[in-house]
């Protein structure tokens, strides 16, 4: 996956790397987890402000690809979510200076600035979504393709109306790829909780669409 990139558009003098970035191997047993050179998600975030470009790129490196998922989750369109991404990585180059440490770590930050570019792209969009992520690569038929779009859209809708701290941990898991560990992480919750939201969420889903996707 190619990101588009327009350093100028975004307002920053660094170039996003070129590449979708691939899955990270780092532990995330705690709610700030250091990578192997000793440095938290919170302490990149202060070293973008001071206008660190390689803090910058290291911190596109272990989110695009989260970030990436939840946008084409919601948006349905990889134009869209590409475009999603741009704008959260420009928005945290931007307001990096308005992260205080004290509130909590700095995954859930970055958390709350993609929601924000990502709600900001879905607001004038009414239609179901026009393709399922992930679809099989084989060319499906006009059949199938129209009870792909069904499925995605009817899951869209009954995710829509999960309780948001239960949708926000399927959606992270399921949609931006990444583990239980790194979703308690990424929220700044602990992975229990995120296990139960998980549970309840799923239990949720399966009753609002019993029998329709069978």
């Amino acid at each position: 996956m190619e990101f588009r990139r327009d350093p100028e558009k975004m307002g920053i003098s660094v170039a996003l790397p070129a590449a979708m970035p691939q899955g990270t191997d780092r532990e995330t047993t705690n709610q700030n987890p250091p990578d192997e050179r000793g440095q938290s998600d919170g302490d990149l975030i202060r070293l973008v402000a001071g206008r660190d470009a390689n803090a910058f790129e290291e911190l596109y490196h272990r989110y695009a690809r989260p970030v990436f998922g939840l946008a084409l989750r919601r948006l349905g369109d990889r134009m869209r979510a590409e475009d999603a991404v741009q704008e959260t990585f420009a928005a945290i180059w931007r307001s990096a200076r308005t992260y205080r440490p004290e509130r909590g770590a700095g995954a859930p930050w970055l958390y709350a600035v993609a929601r924000n570019a990502i709600v900001d792209r879905s607001r004038n969009r009414t239609e179901p979504p026009g393709e399922a992520p992930d679809l099989p690569s084989t060319e499906p038929g006009p059949d199938e393709r129209a009870e792909a779009s069904y499925i995605s859209w009817r899951v869209h809708r009954a995710l829509e109306e999960l309780p948001l701290n239960e949708r926000d941990v399927i959606e992270l898991a399921y949609y931006g790829g990444l583990s239980q560990s790194e979703v308690a992480d990424f929220l700044g919750i602990p992975l229990g909780t995120v296990k139960t939201r998980t549970r309840a969420g799923l239990g949720r889903l399966a009753d609002l669409l019993e029998g329709e996707l069978r």
